[in-house]
């Protein structure tokens, strides 16, 4: 049984081998979202880095962890949030103040929250990282 939420799949897989201490782990289908996604973890911190594979089909990625993340997942059903909203999301999904991060999906494209709050931009939340 496959789910289709492809995101779902890459975080959850993510957070599975990051959780037994693995160094790599390969995450596919590959997607925009799903790269989107994986370059605000990096920008974080909470990743070391990741590439594109070409396997042939819809592709994969190579994601280096270092051990950072305690727990990342998607965020369901997709809440809408105004640029002042935030505060809101990070209590139900984040364990502190000012500690992890919301991605957001916004009309200036995938950023974590403190960037849409930066450039007062509302969007949708899509996944959490702590």
């Amino acid at each position: 049984m496959t789910s289709t939420d492809p995101l779902a799949n890459a975080l959850s897989s993510v957070n599975n081998a990051e959780s037994v201490g693995h160094l790599s782990q390969r995450v596919s289908p590959a997607s925009n979202e799903i790269g989107s996604v994986l370059e605000v973890f990096y920008d974080r911190g909470y990743i070391d880095g990741f590439q594109y594979v070409d396997d042939g089909k819809a592709g994969e990625f190579e994601v280096e962890l270092k051990g950072a993340i305690n727990e990342c997942g998607p965020v369901k059903p997709r809440y809408s949030a105004g640029a002042d909203e935030f505060e809101k999301w990070e209590k139900r999904f984040l364990p502190a103040r000012d500690y992890g991060t919301l991605v957001v999906t916004t009309s200036h494209g995938i950023m974590s929250h403190y960037e849409a709050r930066q450039e007062g931009v509302g969007g949708q939340v899509i996944a959490y990282v702590y």
